[in-house]
């Protein structure tokens, strides 16, 4: 029950923060930090105890066995890479968070609360159990923006949270649809039950209904990953929330959506997945090629990173579109890849540069290559990894998505042209949007503006920057470190896929 202790120490450390004197600032944030860095350490430790293909570390007991619903968790390949980034991000938004004095205990609290529902959403094995988890994530959220936020925070807080139950009732709705429908495979009884594993490995839903259980769980799940129409929470909410919290809705909470449209959408409803596959692309070509070209309009820097993220969690559903190997792997590593890529930029711009420079509006900034020359350089190469370096995981991760958008026989040859669209259009605005901020000279002069300069990293912001950015570069240099544990989980869920 290695994995499970993610769950439990996130709970722990939220109840030990809250119960903490909110005067002892410096006790808090050590504690914090001893909370966050042990959840990663035990994702380490599965990490590097997987050896790939089915679950490993399986939980299971009884919880409501009269409605068929057990407490079973587990991982796999699918979600190792999500505990990893969890972990990682967890440890970062505290050192970010390092100065943090308002309230920081109860901050920590519901800090860690939402850690522990993401890590029991990645864990779960059972459809009410990862539904709960899933749940326990959201209320979190409002609080962190609602009260640490900055302007429109309860506007923000409000709109998150509404997008989020929304989207959770068609989820609802499709499980408990799940339920009732799901046969075993041989007999062709009613299996009743909520097991992922007895679902995956004995269940059979009818493939008419897939037809239309499909699009419920599958929006329901992809509005939480900022699927266009349904994606403007995410920028308003990244913008408004404080920056540990926009850290964790980039790096970790948009991929709970994701990671619900592969296991459970897609996962249990194969031919379902086939049928919509086609639209599913569509979705995602609109949500790569929108979000970049309104990033490219943007003036505040929140708001360029927070649309980037939906034009980049737009490779994702593309990589799942494709019900390819070489395309949901692609999809899985991009989730891992943008989580550490988009918590870094966001902890740049709302901590590092926004706390120096008093401003994230690109028409205030100017020449900052001059006045803080070691944190533009670290911006430009966290941004040009978000971009698709070469050498850096985003790299790796789209290349797998375009090639598997490639080989995929449901979709047509124009949504690989549309990928690459999306492709320039991102060069587009990241090189813009560098300009602006670090390169361009100020419009109107300001005597003695030009002499200012900004005090440097401080040693928490620059370990958080070598975690992030370390992790980027490791796997974009030596992406099988992941993929060999990826691809064997997806090849076991492609063999059930039936044949077109």
């Amino acid at each position: 029950m290695t994995a499970l202790l993610t769950i439990i120490l996130s709970f722990i450390g939220a109840l030990v923060c809250g119960l903490m004197p909110s005067s002892a600032h410096r006790r808090i944030r050590w504690v914090a930090l001893a909370v966050a860095a042990a959840g990663l350490a035990v994702s380490m430790v599965c990490c590097l105890n997987y050896s790939g293909g089915d679950f490993a570390d399986l939980v299971k007991a009884d919880w409501i066995p009269s409605l068929g619903i057990g407490f079973i968790t587990g991982y796999d390949g699918i979600s190792l890479p999500l505990l990893l980034v969890t972990g990682l991000v967890a440890v970062c938004g505290v050192l970010f968070s390092w100065t943090l004095e308002t309230r920081a205990n109860q901050f920590y609290a519901f800090y860690f609360a939402l850690i522990g529902g993401v890590y029991g959403v990645f864990l779960s094995l059972d459809l009410f159990l990862l539904f709960v988890f899933y749940e326990i994530a959201v209320v979190p959220k409002y609080f962190l923006i609602a009260i640490w936020g900055g302007a429109r925070r309860q506007f923000a807080a409000m709109k998150l949270v509404l997008y989020s139950f929304g989207g959770s009732a068609l989820v609802l709705l499709g499980m408990l649809a799940v339920f009732f429908l799901a046969q075993d495979a041989t007999s062709g009884k009613a299996l009743e039950t909520f097991s992922l594993l007895d679902l995956q490995q004995h269940g059979e839903v009818p493939r008419e209904a897939q037809q239309w259980i499909f699009p419920l769980i599958f929006v329901g799940f992809a509005i939480m990953a900022g699927m266009w129409p349904f994606h403007t929470w995410a920028p308003t909410g990244h913008v408004a929330a404080p920056t540990a919290a926009s850290m964790l809705l980039a790096g970790v909470v948009m991929k709970l959506g994701a990671y619900g449209c592969l296991r459970v959408a897609v996962g249990l409803l194969p031919a379902g997945a086939q049928a919509w596959a086609p639209w599913v692309a569509v979705v995602a070509i609109i949500n790569i090629v929108y979000g970049a070209l309104v990033a490219l309009k943007q003036d505040d820097f929140k708001y360029v990173i927070g649309y980037s993220s939906v034009s980049h969690m737009g490779f994702v559903l593309l990589g799942i579109a494709t019900l390819n190997l070489t395309g949901m792997t692609g999809a899985v590593l991009q989730m891992f890849s943008h989580g550490v890529i988009g918590a870094l930029l966001f902890a740049l711009v709302g901590t590092v540069i926004y706390s120096r420079t008093k401003t994230r509006m690109l028409d205030e900034l100017h020449r900052l290559i001059d006045r803080m020359p070691g944190i533009a350089w670290v911006f430009i190469v966290a941004s040009l990894a978000s971009m698709g370096l070469p050498g850096f995981s985003g790299f790796i991760s789209e290349l797998y998505v375009l090639i598997g958008t490639w080989e995929s026989e449901s979709l047509s040859g124009w949504i690989v042209g549309g990928a690459g669209l999306g492709i320039l259009l991102t060069f587009g605005y990241t090189l813009v949007k560098i300009h602006e901020a670090f390169f361009r000279e100020r419009k109107t002069s300001d005597p003695g503006d030009a002499e200012i300069s900004y005090p440097a990293m401080t040693l928490p912001e620059k370990i958080g920057v070598a975690i992030l950015l370390g992790s980027a570069l490791l796997i974009g240099l030596c992406p099988w470190l992941l993929t060999d544990k990826i691809s064997p989980s997806l090849e076991l869920m492609l063999e059930r896929f039936p044949p077109n």
